[in-house]
């Protein structure tokens, strides 16, 4: 036997030893538990890349022969209408609940007054409250008490003019609104919790109103808080799906937002459209992802914090 392979035997032993087994066995399922959620993924995307006839085999990649780019055409032009819905409803939605959560949780956390704390429970109290339990006055009040999408006239002078479309989503909207400000409250209170009181007196001493601490020293250190209720709500209005039915009804009205329109999209008498699904699905999550990529870094310090 040659001394270099003698060499390299004792070298591959030395090494051997200091091989930490836990340490495999922890990459071992880090990579099972990765592989196993993106394999949803790579499955939905590889199928909407197939001619709707070749997709009985969702695991295998298209061929040259079946690979195809119509079904993520035909999913846009559908969905379009309900982007433009979804837009015009989320955004106003989520900018309204972070600016009424913060607000409100300022003046229930570092603003001292009597009796507070039956209002926090107010608030905590509208966490917990059940979609199913809403959705019959919800849908009376709109349709019977405030119609805004029949539109409000007082006194022969028109507020609002009628509009099926605009005024269903503005219903929505409030809905939303309404709906969001507990848990939106119930984050900025935990984080303004942490909030030095010193820094608060401070600027009291200095003679700084109510509304100026909140403007110039609150709502600064609330950055971190703000990206994490900014995604968290986004996400959960533009995933909605429970008012849009009970509001809006069908996927073929005008105001009909993207869960609508994604729930019927893709199927007829002749059977379901996988790839058009697919591909349907992953331009509705978009928004949702580039929010996450927007607000990352601020999502992580409020989440820490």
């Amino acid at each position: 036997m040659s001394q270099s392979t003698t060499s390299k035997r004792d070298g591959v032993a030395r090494l051997l030893p200091e091989i930490s087994y836990r340490r495999l066995g922890l990459y071992f399922v880090i990579i099972a538990f990765v592989a196993f959620f993106l394999s949803p993924i790579y499955t939905g995307l590889v199928t909407s890349l197939k001619a709707s006839g070749a997709a009985t085999t969702p695991f295998l990649p298209p061929t040259p022969g079946n690979f195809t780019l119509e079904s993520w055409g035909q999913a846009f032009d559908q969905l379009a209408r309900g982007f433009v819905n979804s837009f015009a409803m989320a955004i106003p939605s989520t900018i309204l609940d972070v600016i009424l959560g913060s607000t409100a949780a300022y003046g229930l956390t570092l603003v001292d007054w009597r009796r507070q704390m039956p209002v926090v429970l107010l608030f905590v109290f509208g966490i917990f409250l059940p979609y199913q339990a809403i959705l019959v006055p919800l849908s009376d009040f709109w349709t019977n008490i405030f119609p805004i999408s029949n539109g409000i006239i007082i006194e022969g002078i028109t507020i609002i003019p009628a509009n099926e479309r605009w005024g269903t989503l503005a219903e929505l909207t409030i809905t939303h609104v309404a709906y969001g400000i507990p848990i939106c409250f119930l984050l900025f209170r935990s984080y303004y919790k942490t909030i030095s009181t010193e820094l608060v007196e401070a600027a009291k001493v200095d003679g700084a109103s109510i509304t100026k601490i909140y403007t110039r020293i609150v709502l600064p250190l609330s950055k971190p808080m703000i990206g994490v209720v900014l995604i968290y709500q986004f996400t959960q209005i533009w995933n909605e799906f429970l008012f849009s039915l009970t509001l809006i009804g069908s996927s073929s009205d005008q105001a009909a937002t993207i869960t609508l329109i994604l729930s019927g999209i893709g199927a007829d008498l002749s059977g379901v459209n996988f790839p058009l699904r697919m591909a349907a699905a992953f331009l509705a999550a978009l928004p949702t992802i580039v929010i996450y990529v927007l607000f990352a870094e601020q999502f992580a310090e409020g989440i820490a914090t």
